[in-house]
């Protein structure tokens, strides 16, 4: 007979069945998560070099900001990369201009701008944010402040650059070329520009990004892109997730590319739809430009998850984590480019 005393006796173990159950999914859950961490993202291909020696930090429980730092030195000094670092390509002027910026998991953050004389532009942000109450230093202060730190003061105009330069003289012809990023090993290649955007999520959880470039080829002289600028090339918060952007970065800084990518994953949206409108917005704003250009974001949230999303097809990102160092992922996109 069915009475009040096994109907508790079910009740209890049915609770306890239940219990045990969620604390199951609970865990899973968790440890699916935790699974994916540490893990460091960083655009275009030459991010994967970028991304293992990021790792070599964080697969040994080491803090984000050191591991985006290291990692992004990579192509800061591949003298065969003229969109990065001190084989940059220069300005019209010949002179070669460096930005970066970097930002932390407590929301510091450091930048310099038209830095020149110093090969590091990344560390130089660091420094910025550590041993100054500044945000970002520019032009001939940044390099005083590099100087002052330590930094060595060297000549940055390769024979290469200076020969592409020269040339590109001739004509004095000025215009991007859509994904010259993925071409910056052919011959000829005059319009070589772009960045490195990094992001990473060491083993406690915590954020951290950083984006350095020479800036676009044959630029004005005094040109400053998104890269350094906080919350348009960068922008990391901890409870949520961060951003970067690559391409053109008048049309980033326009829209505060990255800061709002950053919201939009705080209000739902996972990291490849909240790149996905923000680049859907340059477009709403400047359909006939941005069919010209190309604008990609990149974007990691909290629980590890990563998505991109750009303008034009082409747009690629490297992932690394302990599963795999060497990931490279085609990013989406809202046009299609016909090489």
């Amino acid at each position: 007979m069915y009475n009040r005393r096994k109907f508790i006796k079910i009740s209890t173990a049915g609770a306890s069945l239940a219990a045990l159950s969620r604390s199951a999914v609970a865990k899973s859950i968790i440890n699916s998560e935790s699974s994916t961490l540490p893990v460091v993202i960083s655009t275009w291909d030459f991010g994967v070099p970028a991304n293992i020696e990021a790792w070599k930090i964080l697969g040994k429980g080491g803090r984000a900001l050191d591991a985006v730092e290291a990692g992004v030195k990579i192509p800061e000094a591949d003298m065969h990369n003229h969109t990065v670092g001190r084989a940059g390509y220069p300005d019209r002027d010949g002179h070669v201009t460096l930005d970066a910026c970097i930002m932390d998991e407590f929301g510091n953050c450091g930048s310099v701008a038209a830095i020149e004389y110093i090969a590091h532009p990344i560390s130089v942000a660091r420094a910025v944010m550590e041993k100054t109450p500044h945000v970002m230093l520019v032009g001939e202060g940044a390099t005083q402040f590099a100087v002052e730190q330590g930094f060595k003061k060297e000549k940055l105009l390769t024979p290469e650059s200076a020969k592409a330069w020269k040339e590109w003289l001739k004509t004095a012809k000025y215009k991007p070329v859509i994904n010259i990023e993925n071409k910056q090993h052919m011959p000829g290649s005059k319009y070589n520009h772009d960045t490195i955007g990094m992001l990473a999520i060491d083993a406690k959880g915590n954020l951290s990004g950083a984006c350095t470039t020479s800036g676009m080829a044959f630029k004005l002289h005094g040109r400053v892109g998104d890269s350094p600028i906080i919350g348009a090339g960068l922008y990391v918060d901890n409870e949520v997730g961060g951003a970067t952007s690559t391409g053109v970065g008048e049309e980033v800084i326009r829209n505060v590319g990255s800061f709002l990518v950053v919201e939009l994953m705080r209000q739902g949206m996972s990291p490849e739809e909240a790149c996905k409108e923000a680049v859907q917005r340059i477009i709403k704003k400047k359909p006939q430009t941005a069919k010209d250009i190309q604008v990609g974001f990149l974007a990691i949230n909290k629980k590890g998850e990563y998505g991109a999303y750009a303008i034009q097809s082409g747009f690629s990102f490297a992932v690394c984590n302990a599963e795999k160092q060497d990931l490279i992922i085609k990013g989406k996109s809202i046009y299609n480019v016909h090489e």
